[in-house]
């Protein structure tokens, strides 16, 4: 992989758009099926039951949807290396803005990488803490570490492992790596299913009224007060008992930031690996094939066991509290047999070495190719690019465990990204696909006053409070993008008439269209906007189907689970017609 990563460039941060797309698309789902999300889901799953389904839409899970039928073609089709590098075909190269927008989003994505590899490392440590006592650890180690640093320090340890394969490989040991661990996932999650189903057979599971029913009304109704009064403490805390309100505004934002397209992170560099724009929707689609089926029936199970016998598992975070996010390492460590223990630990700690690596390779291709390429060395050796990239790789790990030691856990770190962070990338990113007149000083306005406002945000602000002010954030960022694009002229009309001819997208693309349309007029525009919305529908009732599936399987709940077969079977042969045997280069 070394020597493969080490012929160019190209090699070395996309795996020399040769990787096949089933390939890439189980290093994705690898990628996203981390330890920190997956311990938040236990604890939102054990908490919230079926309704707990609804909640990622607060990163938004149902993005693959819209990547999958759209926007993963139109991204590919820059045949860019970088979201930064993708800007220069939108804007061009000179004129208004163009350099600024190239350094704002270069800043956007390190930041962002850097927020993610910090929320992993918050997970990871925490992990780590149940399978390995300080205590026994602590008389070999010369200087005295505080409780609240232990985590932390096992961050430290088990991130070097991943640097070193992510950094001297590239893409392709990435790729490589994430499909090996895919397989030990698989076998971890269906003997933890297993498990969890033989418990609750001979075992009553503690739970209150509406707990089975994903459905809801305006307030959650869900009263725990009497079985687990901690549960009730923490959907206070989440601040989600008015689950209507919450659902409207996570919709709200999660259509708008689906619309935005790919975050600069791994799942764009993964699309732009894929070796043309077909691959790269087949990959968006397959993730949620593979990931969501094997990664719930692991959430519903822990969640159960969680139940079954919370009484019995080390949950407390030290100051008497109840820290849910403890019940994935607790219930491993003490329900899941020798053997298959193993395989489920290794099978969470390469999650987290995956999602690292590939967040570390996003990181790195901004730095070496926005910065280091582009403005101090255009032609480098190919000897000393490689040490470039290590560099580049050194420096971004240390960063992000700088960070992860200021977080306060998993759940406000993710709050912060998601709600927070891609909250001020929205406008900007939606406006750059679906309308020509904006320009680069738009997009630089734009993002500068979405970065900043969360930035503020993040000091105000903490949880769901993130959420509910999303829109004033929208509208802040809104206002930059309109101020920034209409004090600059347009861009300069060839480079729209090539990108357009090129990416084909739909929207207000009037005046560029006719340009097209009179230099070649044999030219076709993108007339499937009315069907790419029937599909993000339809993909999105399915990805929803592909996540409770699972779930119903553990609870024995088998009328519903039939049902959802049947249900997602018709919706699978729906979008065979409409969307996969659709598909164009």
């Amino acid at each position: 992989m070394r020597k493969k990563a080490r012929q160019s460039k190209e090699n070395y941060l996309l795996g020399g758009k040769t990787i096949p797309w089933y390939m890439l698309g189980l290093s994705n789902a690898s990628d996203m099926f981390d330890i920190s999300g997956t311990m938040w889901l236990v604890a939102l799953c054990m908490v919230y039951g079926l309704k707990s389904i609804w909640i990622p839409w607060l990163w938004p899970v149902f993005n693959q949807v819209f990547n999958a039928v759209y926007l993963s073609k139109w991204l590919r089709r820059s045949n860019a290396t970088t979201g930064a590098e993708w800007l220069a075909s939108r804007f061009g190269s000179t004129g208004p803005g163009t350099k600024s927008s190239h350094a704002i989003i270069v800043v956007f994505a390190i930041i962002g990488c850097l927020g993610f590899m910090a929320y992993g490392f918050i997970g990871l440590g925490k992990f780590i803490e149940i399978f390995v006592p300080w205590q026994l650890v602590q008389p070999y180690v010369p200087v005295t570490v505080p409780p609240q640093f232990v985590g932390h320090v096992y961050g430290i340890i088990f991130t070097l492992f991943a640097v070193f394969y992510t950094v001297i490989g590239g893409m392709h040991s990435i790729v490589l790596g994430d499909v090996i661990k895919y397989v030990v996932m698989v076998i971890g999650c269906i003997g933890i299913g297993i498990i969890a189903m033989q418990h609750l057979e001979h075992n009553p599971l503690p739970v209150p009224g509406g707990w089975k029913d994903p459905f809801f009304g305006w307030n959650l109704e869900l009263d725990w007060q009497a079985i687990l009064p901690a549960a009730d403490k923490k959907i206070a805390e989440d601040g989600f008992s008015v689950f209507g309100l919450f659902f409207m505004m996570m919709l709200f934002k999660g259509v708008l930031n689906s619309m935005a397209g790919f975050a600069p992170n791994y799942d764009m560099q993964k699309t732009l690996s894929a070796k043309n724009p077909v691959e790269a929707a087949k990959m968006a689609g397959f993730v949620s094939v593979v990931l969501f089926p094997v990664r719930y029936l692991m959430v519903m199970g822990i969640a159960v066991l969680g139940l079954i016998y919370f009484k019995s598992l080390p949950l407390s975070d030290g100051a008497g509290n109840v820290d849910f996010e403890r019940v994935l390492p607790g219930v491993i460590n003490h329900f899941v047999p020798a053997g298959l223990l193993g395989i489920v630990l290794t099978a969470l700690l390469g999650a987290f070495m995956g999602t690292f690596s590939g967040t570390l390779n996003a990181a790195q291709a901004y730095i070496v190719n926005d910065i280091y390429l582009k403005y101090i060395n255009p032609a480098p050796a190919t000897k000393k690019l490689a040490h470039v990239n290590y560099l580049a790789g050194l420096l971004v790990v240390a960063t992000g465990i700088l960070i992860g030691f200021f977080a306060r856990d998993v759940n406000s770190m993710l709050q912060w990204i998601v709600s927070g962070l891609w909250g001020g990338y929205t406008a900007a990113n939606i406006l750059k696909w679906y309308w020509w007149r904006f320009n680069a000083k738009g997009f630089y306005y734009g993002m500068a006053a979405g970065i900043c406002g969360a930035l503020i945000m993040s000091r105000l602000f903490t949880g769901v409070e993130y959420l509910y002010w999303f829109p004033v954030l929208f509208l802040i960022s809104l206002a930059g993008c309109l101020i920034g694009t209409y004090s600059a002229p347009p861009t300069e009309m060839p480079v729209l008439v090539k990108f357009y001819c090129s990416v084909r997208p739909w929207g207000w693309w009037g005046p560029v269209k006719e340009q097209a349309r009179k230099e070649d007029p044999s030219f076709r525009p993108n007339g499937e906007f009315k069907r790419d919305m029937f599909n993000v529908g339809i993909g999105t009732i399915a990805q929803t189907c592909l996540t409770i599936l699972p779930m119903y399987l553990v609870l024995g709940m088998n009328m519903e689970l039939l049902a959802t077969l049947v249900l997602l079977l018709v919706l699978g042969f729906i979008l065979k017609k409409t969307w996969w045997d659709k598909l164009e280069n």
